[in-house]
């Protein structure tokens, strides 16, 4: 009897302390949290500032110029006159033909404008005794008419000569095919003894001007759009942003350039206009049909808002909201955002500069629930160095 009344009162006495031990664990995160329940949160405090929009286009580069070398006259080829690869100038020679039979045409041709001179000169003769005859008398009129037709039909056959001459001195200088254009020259499509005809398609080769080159882009006509709303609107501002190149391993090229034209009419099959920048090509680092990547400046948002990508949320139906504090609360703020700048958002309605935007704690919190606002911390990049820096003279004084 004695045993089970001690049994009941070490029961009665754990229950008590369990119960004394519940009540001291449920208190602890009371005393914890402090502040009256307030959960900390992180916010980033959204500032305008100035901001350059940019566009990255896909795009291939072209030669400023292209010339495909072709025969003006028939011949076989007699000479090579270039390297294959290499750099031509205007006007270089490329081609030689056989011309022999070019050349004999325009000896004809000049013997026969010899001949004409020596029958005009005959006819500059007679014509002048007739005058002198005629003015005494001495001659009838039609002997005098007969002799100035002949000087007339002379100095006819000199000119019809001198155009033949120039006919053929023409054929004969297209025996020997030059570059129209300076550049880079391709390789050849013919050898020395092969035929070639005036009436060809296939060029001989092809010369390629590649300094400058054009990158020949394409842009979306609704960009296009959207950014003449936003200029007439005066939301942005024209900018002329040089054009940065990026080559096909991610690495920016180091001369920029500047847009020539873009197309006056759109491609109803893709539903974009072209675009073409010229860029300097010194060193031809850039070759035609090489792809590219082209960031171009599209205009200045005078006043533009940035927010964290982290602190905006999407719902299923792709509506865009963020958790902002206001009055120590949590508020539900939709928002519209446009694009990306790096890690950023470029807000176009919803948010200002000064709004607190939550982007570290939002699993702990809901609308309107207090809590204590902590400002994101931006880690100073010159601190490393400066650490470093007070090290070394630290260790010098010692020594």
């Amino acid at each position: 009897m004695f045993n089970q009344r001690r049994s009941s009162v070490l029961a009665t006495l754990s229950l008590a302390a369990l119960l004394a031990a519940c009540a001291d664990e449920g208190a602890a995160p009371a005393g914890a949290a402090g502040g009256g329940g307030a959960q900390e949160v992180t916010v980033a405090t959204l500032q305008s500032a100035p901001l350059s929009l940019t566009r990255e286009l896909p795009g291939r580069v072209s030669p400023s110029l292209v010339a495909e070398v072709r025969p003006q006259v028939t011949g076989i080829v007699k000479q090579r006159l270039f390297t294959e690869g290499g750099t031509v100038k205007a006007g270089q020679a490329l081609y030689q033909l056989d011309d022999a039979t070019y050349r004999a045409n325009a000896h004809s041709a000049r013997a026969s404008l010899a001949r004409a001179q020596a029958t005009l000169k005959a006819a500059q003769l007679t014509a002048t005794r007739s005058d002198e005859l005629a003015r005494i008398e001495a001659v009838s009129t039609q002997e005098h008419e007969r002799a100035t037709a002949a000087l007339l039909q002379a100095q006819a056959e000199v000119e019809v000569a001198k155009a033949a001459v120039a006919s053929n001195e023409v054929v004969l200088e297209h025996a020997r095919i030059t570059s129209p254009i300076g550049g880079r020259i391709g390789r050849s499509s013919v050898t020395q003894g092969a035929l070639v005809t005036a009436a060809q398609s296939a060029p001989l080769a092809t010369v390629q001007q590649l300094d400058p080159v054009y990158v020949d882009l394409t842009q979306s006509s609704s960009e296009l759009l959207q950014m003449r709303k936003e200029l007439a609107s005066g939301k942005l501002q024209q900018s002329n942003v040089p054009v940065t190149i990026v080559l096909e391993d991610g690495t920016e090229y180091q001369h920029r350039g500047k847009l020539a034209f873009s197309e006056v009419s759109v491609d109803p099959s893709t539903g974009s206009f072209a675009l073409r920048v010229a860029v300097a090509n010194p060193d031809s680092v850039l070759l035609p049909g090489s792809y590219v990547r082209a960031v171009i400046g599209s205009g200045q948002r005078v006043d533009a808002v940035l927010v964290p990508q982290r602190g905006v949320a999407r719902d299923p139906k792709g509506n865009t909201s963020a958790m902002v504090v206001r009055d120590g609360k949590v508020e539900v703020q939709p928002v519209q955002v446009s694009r990306t700048i790096g890690d950023q958002w470029l807000v176009e309605s919803g948010l200002v500069a000064g709004d607190q935007v939550i982007v570290e704690g939002l699993q702990k919190i809901r609308p309107g629930m207090p809590v204590k606002a902590v400002s994101l911390s931006v880690p100073d990049p010159a601190a490393p160095a400066a650490a470093a820096s007070a090290a070394v003279a630290s260790t010098a004084a010692s020594k």
